[in-house]
């Protein structure tokens, strides 16, 4: 992971060093069984129809759908429908809703409230971003308003920040494939984003990717090799750039009691359940361990465990999702199945307001099932 790139944290950096002592497969999964199964963990949630009658379509038969003519400020106080749109976000990975007239009041409450209705600890809240906070000076609202529960998706920022990225760069695009702030402890469940300014040019286009499909492209024995594995997931930058900016960084409290400090280190793991779905997806993969590692196994051992996981999500043209926008679309997206990445094609001004919001701590229950297996009882 690393700081926004039209929309959060993809900046190339050198991998850390990995310093682990290896153990073996039966002694991890012996250690990852233990912790898991002693715990209780929520039964999947059910969808109760509630949002049937509004027009929509699946944009691919493994990711993404669209609602074409949904306002959401229709549906901001109907919890039985925002329920159920978390619920569809969830399977779905991301949805998408065009031209929006919600603000960003509301675009907070909505944030909050889908973690809420489908189960998520009181303690968590919408997240502060470290980096991309009100210390930056940019409004979120015609009104001027600063907002550290509103990360600012700028492509101004990113180039005074990154300019590596966004100016000339040789790099592979793909490099870019995240799910949002995996560096805190407590993570996050759903991210809304609403683009306020498309370049005057063209492109900018965000592209997402099944977590739950990943895992499913895996062979037998790799998933059962994934499932006990765990991943430190490592963010960098946000010292560097702050170093040499000169910038201050929330240390504090970034959403919810455990995401705090500037290590913006955490241990996950690489098959995460979700909670709402109760499916198994691919999580310790992707530019979010780039700088972090595969725990227990050697360096080398975890460059070519991360460099096949970042295939499988490059790669596999059939389990991503690609979506252009318009100004004031907006993209609801669950952080725990999908990666998502920006594509910096570009030379206008580009801008959005990204909710954050946090779910649970990352957790791999023995007893879930894959996507494929749930739908179409496929093993």
């Amino acid at each position: 992971m690393a700081p926004s790139v039209a929309h959060d944290d993809v900046q190339v950096q050198p991998a850390s060093p990995v310093s682990n002592k290896s153990r073996t497969i039966p002694e991890i999964k012996k250690s990852v069984q233990g912790l898991t199964q002693s715990a209780s963990f929520p039964a999947p949630l059910t969808y109760s129809g509630s949002l049937d009658h509004y027009e929509s379509f699946d944009v691919t038969s493994v990711i993404g759908r669209e609602y074409p003519k949904v306002q959401l400020t229709e549906i901001l106080k109907d919890d039985a429908k925002i329920r159920d749109l978390a619920i569809t976000v969830s399977q779905r990975g991301v949805v998408f809703f065009r031209n929006q007239d919600i603000g960003i009041e509301d675009q907070k409450i909505l944030g909050q409230k889908l973690g809420e209705l489908t189960g998520k600890p009181a303690t968590s809240k919408l997240h502060k971003h470290a980096l991309s906070n009100s210390k930056r000076g940019i409004a979120v609202d015609e009104n001027g308003k600063l907002d550290d529960e509103v990360s600012v998706i700028s492509s101004e920022q990113n180039r005074k920040y990154y300019q590596g990225r966004f100016f000339g760069a040789k790099r592979v695009a793909s490099e870019g494939w995240h799910a949002d702030i995996t560096f805190e402890r407590v993570p996050s469940d759903y991210a809304i984003l609403k683009i306020i300014k498309t370049p005057e040019d063209v492109g900018g286009d965000t592209l997402w990717a099944s977590g739950y499909e990943a895992f499913d492209r895996l062979s037998p024995v790799w998933q059962r090799f994934a499932e006990t594995l765990t991943a430190t997931h490592h963010q960098p930058n946000f010292n560097k750039v702050a170093a040499e900016h000169d910038l201050e960084l929330i240390d504090e409290e970034r959403g919810a009691p455990e995401n705090k400090g500037l290590d913006f280190t955490a241990s996950h793991p690489v098959v995460r359940t979700n909670p709402v779905t109760g499916w198994k997806s691919l999580f310790g993969a992707g530019h979010q361990v780039h700088a972090g590692w595969i725990d227990n196994v050697t360096e080398t051992e975890s460059e070519v465990i991360k460099a096949y996981f970042n295939k499988l999500i490059a790669e596999n043209h059939d389990l991503q999702v690609r979506f252009k926008w318009n100004t004031n679309d907006l993209a609801i997206w669950d952080n725990r199945s999908v990666f998502h990445t920006a594509t910096n094609d570009y030379d206008g001004k580009r801008q959005g307001n990204r909710v954050v919001s946090l779910g649970e701590k990352p957790y791999y229950n023995p007893a879930s099932k894959s996507r494929r297996e749930a739908l179409f009882g496929l093993a």
